[in-house]
């Protein structure tokens, strides 16, 4: 089994960083959808806003001391409530079990977490297996055009691709016996 570890992302490495993530997410929209569009997803935009957003922490993950994802997670450190904003494992090294790995690595480094919150699009069925099935999150919403997010702003003129279809809304209580009932 590969030693999974976490490499502080510099900000230096932030474009190169973005373009593996943007790689890596898009495989399941072309797989999906046939092509991407004309911008790149995530948007550029929002990589460098999670980046630097307060309580922002970026690394890289590797195996056995090699690159093979990234992370971009949210630290609360009042709340303890935290949230996993980006998470990738680059598509050739898909299958080998580095997700989980990575993900309990992640969990490691944040022991005081009451609660991880994270999300992906409706289509990403992979991604609903892995957060659901392999990480133990429950599906807590799913946001459509019948339950909007109250925290987006529509975009009707030009939908994200993936996201038409809907958005689920996980979270992770890391400590049942010390945290109250999920809001």
């Amino acid at each position: 089994m590969s030693k999974i570890s976490l490499e502080r992302l510099t900000e230096p490495e932030l474009p190169a960083f973005r373009s593996r993530l943007q790689t890596a997410f898009s495989v399941a929209v072309i797989e999906k959808y046939g092509f991407i569009g004309g911008e790149p997803i995530p948007p550029d935009k929002d990589v460098n806003d999670n980046f630097y957003s307060t309580g922002a922490e970026s690394f890289h993950i590797l195996s056995d001391g090699q690159r093979v994802g990234g992370v971009i997670v949210t630290i609360n450190r009042i709340t303890n409530r935290n949230h996993l904003d980006f998470f990738f494992i680059d598509p050739e090294v898909h299958s080998k079990g580095l997700g989980l790995a990575a993900w309990k690595a992640i969990e490691a480094a944040y022991p005081e977490t009451e609660r991880w919150e994270t999300g992906t699009p409706y289509f990403e069925q992979r991604n609903i297996h892995f957060y659901v099935n392999k990480c133990g999150f429950k599906i807590t919403e799913f946001y459509c055009k019948h339950h909007s997010d109250p925290h987006e702003a529509p975009c009707e003129d030009h939908p994200i691709a993936g996201m038409e279809d809907g958005f689920f809304v996980f979270e992770k209580v890391m400590n049942p016996q010390n945290t109250e009932a999920p809001s």
